[in-house]
């Protein structure tokens, strides 16, 4: 099981691959379409590190932290515990965000790599996502992009080499889950949140998802 080591010292004041397009897919949003939809989901004036319309608490809003010298710029490390997603940055810095991670044991800790990214992307419920909750067979066919999409606005995509997990980094319609245990294996953010994230991961970083059980102890 991978383990977390103390990748962070301490925190400071805030500061694709082509993919054929679902079968099920009625079309891909226009750039105008999507831009709306942004603004939508962007709170007025918004500040990255202090806009708060959706009562979450305070220490999950975006901060920029240091982290340890040996960790690789663009990587991204998920800390179960304490539901933060740290992406490393050149010169000694992370950013860090709070997330909501899976419920129970569907929580998969493990290293995986990005391959796809997708702006507003579509979303179609696996068969064991179904058999847990019978509701999700309505979109057996596929849910079409938007702002109640359950990927939200962004979705990061996780593989094992070539192979899909089915496991994504996305954002999500139900912003005051962040903090606790709620999705079916992702790993849950902000929309607005992870809009600011998403230019900034590449296809090829690599994601670490820490497991639930261990400790995180800062190192500052």
């Amino acid at each position: 099981m991978l383990t977390r080591r103390h990748f962070i010292s301490s925190s400071a004041a805030l500061f694709s691959a082509p993919f054929a397009a679902p079968a099920f897919a009625k079309s891909w949003p226009t750039a105008s379409q999507k831009a709306a939809w942004d603004a939508q989901v962007t709170p007025q004036n918004f500040d990255l590190g202090t806009s708060n319309p959706w009562g979450i608490a305070p220490r999950f809003l975006p901060q920029r932290v240091e982290a340890r010298d040996h960790l690789k710029p663009g990587d991204i490390h998920v800390d179960a515990v304490a539901r933060y997603l740290y992406h490393i940055e050149k010169g000694g810095t992370a950013m860090r965000y709070g997330v909501a991670i899976a419920r129970g044991n569907l929580y998969e800790p493990g290293t995986y790599t990005v391959r796809r990214l997708v702006e507003w992307p579509h979303w179609t419920p696996t068969q064991s996502m179904i058999k847990r909750d019978p509701a999700n067979a309505q979109w057996a066919g596929g849910m079409e992009p938007g702002p109640t999409n359950a990927l939200g606005s962004r979705a990061i995509y996780l593989f094992v080499g070539q192979r899909d997990t089915y496991l994504r980094i996305h954002g999500t319609p139900y912003p005051r889950s962040i903090g606790g245990r709620a999705s079916s294996g992702c790993v849950r953010m902000v929309m607005a949140h992870i809009n600011a994230l998403y230019p900034n991961v590449k296809i090829g970083a690599t994601v670490y998802l820490y497991s639930a059980a261990d400790s995180v102890v800062s190192a500052g």
